[in-house]
């Protein structure tokens, strides 16, 4: 069969047109038959990924209160829209049923948690706190003066037995007031996990 080029295109259309209303298609119909996304009726939030401390954006879509979706901000100057797996699986570990969501203590000798309430959690670590305050504390270095040779004592007013660690899960009005914190009781090791 030989079909010239405007003739294969009268039958294309003609075909097109016979299986439009040869078996009903209606494209109103078509149209009309919609889906329902899952980000429907979600509320958008920014957010900054917590795990390096890059400082990835990430935009969060939260409907009744549990978060269903997460992606990358495309408007974000760090990563425009893209996620390392640690960010991607953030859904997981938001919506995973292991997450521990209120105080535990393991007491000494105890092979079991048990929970706690949050205000037994800050008495127990406020009373252990003053415990190595008041245990590690020092108030004065013995040192010798180069020139003297005396032995002269200089006032530290530190505390030896508490470090803090710091993480990357927080931002920086965080670490402030952390640093604050460690001046208040008086430790001067304040380190962050990322220089360890």
């Amino acid at each position: 069969m030989d079909v010239s080029r405007r003739g294969f295109l009268k039958l294309s259309g003609l075909s097109i047109a016979a299986f439009a209303t040869g078996l009903g298609f209606d494209p109103a119909v078509a149209q009309a038959k919609g889906y329902a996304l899952k980000l429907e009726g979600t509320k958008k939030i920014p957010s900054i990924c917590h795990f390096c401390s890059g400082g990835c954006g990430m935009l969060l879509y939260v409907k009744e209160g549990k978060l269903i979706h997460l992606e990358g901000d495309p408007d974000h100057p760090t990563n425009e829209g893209t996620l390392c797996p640690k960010a991607a699986s953030l859904l997981a570990v938001a919506n995973s049923p292991d997450r521990v969501t209120k105080p535990r203590r393991r007491a000494p000798g105890a092979d079991k948690w048990e929970d706690i309430s949050w205000e037994e959690a800050l008495d127990i670590v406020a009373k252990k706190t003053k415990e190595v305050r008041d245990a590690s504390w020092k108030a004065a270095d013995e040192v010798v003066n180069a020139k003297t040779g005396l032995t002269e004592s200089l006032p530290v007013n530190r505390v030896e037995g508490i470090a803090f660690l710091g993480s990357a899960e927080v931002d920086n009005e965080e670490s402030y007031l952390i640093k604050k914190f460690c001046e208040l009781i008086g430790t001067p090791y304040n380190e962050h996990q990322a220089r360890i």
